[in-house]
């Protein structure tokens, strides 16, 4: 968590930032969502999509894109007075989830963007994070001509925890996506208060 003093990341003067981390698979619209919602202008890591990375990147159902994250994605939005979030998209492919282990330093909770013609694709996110016991929610990104699922359908195939929330977003509409950081910030409050509770009792 970032706290206090965030000068060095934008100047401003808010009582308390949050660290969140945006995953998922490839394509699934991590740089789409923190761009939607930052209200700084986000930094992107984007590079076009070569020939050789065709053979290591499933790029099935995924046709149009032509760029890909190498690093990670920042963007910040500010919630409410006194409480703003810092956002870091992560790389969707698994050649660079390595990069995972330092961006997710610090982080008050994640979430994970699922797209339902790929659902697999974001297995990986939510094995991460329930294995290190970061509190996510699984936002499904509504994409056009995709069926559309409730969800508990969702949870069911994906075998979360009980619990965890899901939520459906347009990870293109910023009052979507940052319902998807509301919901975040307040199921990880919630678990980091129990788990508070839990090491005192």
């Amino acid at each position: 968590m970032v706290s206090d003093n965030s000068d060095a990341l934008g100047g401003d003067d808010t009582a308390l930032a949050l660290k969140i981390l945006v995953a998922g698979g490839f394509g699934v619209g991590k740089t789409t969502l923190v761009g939607a919602v930052s209200e700084i202008r986000p930094l992107r890591t984007e590079e076009l999509l070569s020939q050789a990375g065709q053979l290591v990147d499933d790029t099935d159902g995924v046709d149009q894109k032509v760029t890909t994250t190498v690093a990670m994605d920042f963007g910040r939005i500010t919630i409410r007075s006194g409480l703003s979030l810092y956002l870091f998209g992560t790389p969707g492919q698994d050649r660079f989830w390595f990069l995972w282990d330092e961006l997710s330093q610090g982080a008050l909770g994640a979430v994970v963007l699922a797209d339902t013609r790929r659902l697999e694709d974001c297995f990986p996110a939510v094995d991460y994070f329930e294995h290190r016991h970061i509190p996510f929610v699984v936002a499904v990104n509504c994409f056009a001509g995709a069926r559309t699922y409730g969800g508990h359908d969702v949870s069911r195939a994906l075998d979360l925890d009980q619990g965890t929330p899901v939520v459906l977003c347009d990870a293109r509409d910023r009052d979507s996506g940052k319902e998807v950081l509301i919901r975040l910030v307040e199921y990880a409050g919630r678990m980091h208060t129990a788990r508070l509770l839990d090491s005192v009792s």
